[in-house]
């Protein structure tokens, strides 16, 4: 039997986990008997707890990028994943992972989906399995534009817009989604990875001012996304890598599960399509009366200079955007820059998504007023179901 005095001592090693095994069995016993000893020992075990972060049961999301490119380094792909399809061929990897390690009961845990519509927030409840028909619905519009069968046995999945794709699918899935919605989405995701990378040619982005551009008439598909013009294949696969991240969330936070963003590289290549997509978003929030009116009495010509705002990313896929204001064809100048917003990349993304409203944003602003709130409405006007 140890003496008071010593058992005391021991408390900080005992909390530590540092003990003996016959220490631990002595100081458990001494304090299911002394009140001061085990008040002590409550706080001193509550001041590890903040000590040691709680580890993340998630993969480094860039582990799988570097297995990857080690293998390859030995064994080159006979056709390879072009780096423009790696955060999509990333992204749905991801979520597979977190899907494969959920039990069957927790396909029907309910998940909130939430955007930005019409000036306001919006959601709406499904579940896990119904947020995984979801992805698989919307991607059967890149599955499309290369030429892909539909997985989903003749099923109305398809519509023009990704809204109208995916409430096509839900009212036809009849019963609800169960686990077994996971093996079709897959396939089709591996499916789309393959078409794209055997596509090749110039899959250019899409032209400053707007996600719309064009895409090569020589190089893969354009995929008619989102009810306007048409997207390049590269743009839409960014799209989608960037849906499957969001979502991929959205079904980690329903089931309590540790979820990191992506990739730094990826994750700068889905803000660089959020910023160029802003001045065309600008210009038809204009047109429908929901922003501030352009300040100069004609349009700038398309490849000039016009106002501007500087968006900085911080952190994680950080950078500088300079986006033009009064018209989607002009290019961002910093001698004409009006506004400065400063906002953190995930940040930057969830708003995007419409999981933050523009409000709320914790965004650092400085300059015109009506210029910060427009871009921020209009990031937040990016989101849909």
């Amino acid at each position: 039997m140890l003496e008071h005095h010593v058992l005391k001592s021991l408390l900080g090693a005992w909390a530590l986990a540092a003990c003996s095994p016959e220490e631990t069995t002595a100081v458990q016993e001494h304090l299911g008997g002394c009140g001061d000893c085990a008040d002590e020992a409550l706080r001193l075990r509550d001041a590890v707890g903040l000590l040691h972060r709680p580890d993340s049961l998630d993969l480094d999301p860039g582990l799988r990028a570097r297995v990857l490119d080690a293998c390859l380094e030995r064994r080159p792909a006979r056709v390879p994943v072009p780096g423009w399809a790696a955060p999509y061929d990333a992204e749905t990897a991801r979520l597979d992972a977190l899907l494969q390690d959920i039990g069957d009961a927790e396909w029907h845990a309910p998940v909130r989906l939430r955007w930005f519509e019409g000036g306001r927030q919006v959601s709406r409840r499904t579940t896990v399995a119904g947020v995984v028909a979801h992805l698989m619905s919307v991607d059967g519009l890149v599955a499309g534009a290369l030429g892909l069968e539909d997985p989903l046995g003749g099923l109305p999945a398809a519509g023009p817009t990704p809204a109208a794709s995916a409430e096509a699918y839900c009212r036809a899935a009849h019963p609800p989604q169960t686990h077994a919605v996971r093996r079709p989405w897959r396939d089709r995701t591996h499916a789309i990875v393959r078409a794209a990378s055997c596509a090749g040619g110039d899959t250019g982005a899409g032209a400053a001012g707007g996600a719309g551009g064009a895409a090569s008439s020589c190089g893969p598909p354009a995929v008619p996304y989102g009810g306007g013009p048409a997207l390049p294949l590269r743009d839409a696969l960014l799209d989608r890598a960037f849906a499957c991240w969001i979502h991929a969330e959205d079904v980690a936070e329903a089931v309590d599960y540790p979820y990191d963003p992506p990739a730094p590289r990826h994750l700068h290549a889905m803000i660089d399509l959020a910023a160029r997509s802003l001045p065309g978003v600008l210009a038809a929030r204009r047109r429908a009366g929901l922003a501030a009116p352009a300040r100069t009495r004609h349009l700038v010509p398309a490849g000039r200079p016009g106002r501007s705002l500087r968006l900085e990313i911080e952190g994680r896929g950080g950078g500088e955007w300079l986006i033009p204001l009064d018209s989607p064809g002009a290019t961002g100048s910093a001698e004409h820059q009006v506004a400065h917003v400063a906002l953190d990349g995930v940040e930057f993304c969830r708003l995007a998504a419409g999981h933050v409203a523009p409000r709320e944003a914790a965004a650092g602003q400085a300059g015109d007023a009506d210029a910060i709130s427009d871009v921020l409405h209009a990031a937040a006007s990016l989101s849909r179901l």
